[in-house]
């Protein structure tokens, strides 16, 4: 028999050998093998050091080198085969029906870095582009005090969204609302949320396939990727005080599209966040700031 570690090592080989993407909750061939090892033999995922020198028998390896070749021919993330992300440490229920999460929202809900930009008074929140429902869930964890309406236009993804948001037992405060943008919004909003589609036209032609296994609606977004930001920053731009309260703030993801975005938005007043990526694909948007 092998152990848990040397499992993961031939594992990471092999996914390395057959040159799998990454980047749906994972960076390396190694963690990726993790997870998927850990998880197939029933092991907590936050745990390695504890798990690496455990026997793994004979029935326990060839069950997860089925699973790694699973990964491989698929091409499909490991959140779709495990059915389950995490982030900022909280699990999620996914499959192909909505976008694996990876929001850099996630990351100044749980770091607290845009606390200065809220008050006592922040109340209503808002989740567009839900998807799977984790920034909602995150949102209602961070903040006890707030109630938050979730967005999306697809009913596959907000049927996703309803397993998280019952798995976290929070139904009494997040209100799972389909439609396209801000049409079905019932603002005015003391924080809105966002992770829409941005992906431009030429980077989505050239997307890895895990990344084509995730709904292209989720991702794609015009020629530059800016044509659902267009019409969100057009939209509050028209009604602010429709969608956002005297004090309220929107955050943005744009990924790695910044250059398009300040192509699009040459003159709106923005804030760039901080993040483990840098400051270049989250930015904060006040409702003074859309009056310009």
């Amino acid at each position: 028999m092998i152990t848990v570690l040397q499992l993961i090592d031939s594992s990471a080989a092999r996914l390395t050998e057959a040159g799998v993407a990454f980047g749906h909750g994972t960076a390396t061939a190694f963690d990726e093998a993790a997870w998927l090892v850990l998880w197939s033999l029933g092991l907590p995922l936050d745990d390695l050091d504890g798990a690496a020198n455990q026997p793994v028998t004979d029935e326990a390896t060839h069950k997860t080198q089925a699973l790694i070749e699973q990964r491989i021919t698929t091409r499909q993330p490991a959140a779709y085969l495990t059915q389950e992300a995490w982030l900022q440490g909280v699990p999620f229920y996914v499959d192909e029906r909505a976008i694996v999460p990876r929001s850099f929202i996630a990351e100044v809900l749980a770091d607290g870095s845009i606390d200065d930009w809220l008050s006592d008074r922040t109340h209503r929140v808002l989740d567009l582009c839900t998807g799977n429902g984790s920034l909602a869930v995150l949102a209602a964890l961070a903040f006890p005090e707030v109630v938050v309406d979730a967005i999306d236009l697809s009913p596959d993804a907000l049927a996703v969204a309803r397993i998280n948001v019952d798995k976290h037992d929070l139904a009494s405060r997040i209100t799972l609302i389909e439609g396209d943008g801000l049409q079905p919004a019932q603002g005015p909003y003391d924080l809105i949320l966002c992770n829409p589609p941005y992906v431009n036209a030429r980077s989505m032609a050239a997307l890895p396939a895990e990344y084509q296994a995730e709904p292209a609606m989720a991702l794609g977004s015009g020629e530059d990727g800016m044509d659902f930001c267009r019409a969100l920053i057009t939209a509050l731009k028209a009604a602010p005080t429709q969608y956002l309260s005297d004090e309220g703030v929107l955050i943005l993801e744009i990924g790695n599209e910044r250059e398009h975005f300040e192509q699009a938005f040459p003159d709106l007043p923005v804030v760039w966040l901080d993040t483990t990526s840098g400051a270049d694909q989250l930015l904060l948007i006040t409702r003074d700031a859309l009056d310009v």
